[in-house]
């Protein structure tokens, strides 16, 4: 039997938008609460586009190195929003406000010179076992999306942990992905941005469905 891959389109700021990813498919829709972002919204927007969705597709809450204080007014907002955390945030941290979290992981672009300083997703795995699950993105300069991929091939072959695979996916690359990625581990989603915009914040329809068929056509290929 094939597994049904999940799927989140991160980073809306607009009605149409949140519209299209529900019509295409998506389970999830991410807002970037951190101001630095091209994709940030406050979170009275983000509850304003969260107000559409229909039941079971969640909304989702990016946050970087935020305050509890920020957290906890954002999740009075939007209180069956999922939490996924980008920054420097400790397991105490994530675990404080008593909500399901994704904690992301930033994989080295290439592979490390030097094993002994290599990020290791075991042990994040192991640090941060009470996340619903580790979200695996290219470690870029700054935080949040740089909109790159990592070397897939060089991820452990065993995770014990659900992943979520972003970092630069795009309706081209997603399903090589999904099948490079989902035999190393418990269950797979994926989560892309930029790779379904027009600009910076700008989704395009048309590459949201695209995006949704090539997962599903991963799906039939497992």
């Amino acid at each position: 039997m094939n597994q049904r891959t999940r799927i989140k389109i991160c980073g809306l700021t607009r009605e149409e938008d949140v519209d299209a990813a529900v019509a295409a498919g998506a389970d999830a829709v991410g807002f970037v609460l951190y101001e630095p972002s091209a994709r940030y919204v406050s979170a009275a927007r983000a509850a304003e586009l969260a107000a559409r969705l229909p039941a079971y597709v969640t909304p989702v809450l990016l946050f970087v190195n935020a305050s509890a204080a920020q957290v906890a007014a954002a999740c009075a907002l939007l209180p069956t929003a999922l939490l996924q955390f980008h920054g420097d945030e400790s397991p105490a941290d994530c675990l404080r406000h008593g909500r399901p979290f994704v904690r992301a992981a930033r994989i080295p672009l290439d592979a490390p010179e030097n094993g002994d300083d290599s990020f290791n997703l075991v042990k994040y795995v192991h640090d941060f076992n009470a996340a619903q699950a580790i979200l695996l993105d290219a470690h870029v300069d700054g935080f949040g999306g740089g909109g790159k991929t990592f070397k897939w091939s060089l991820l452990p072959p065993n995770v014990n942990a659900h992943l979520v695979l972003s970092g630069g996916l795009t309706p081209a690359n997603v399903t090589d992905g999904i099948l490079q990625v989902r035999p190393r581990c418990k269950t797979l989603a994926v989560d892309v941005s930029s790779g379904v915009e027009m600009s910076k914040g700008i989704k395009s329809a048309e590459k949201i469905k695209q995006f949704v068929a090539a997962v599903r056509a991963a799906d039939e290929q497992t």
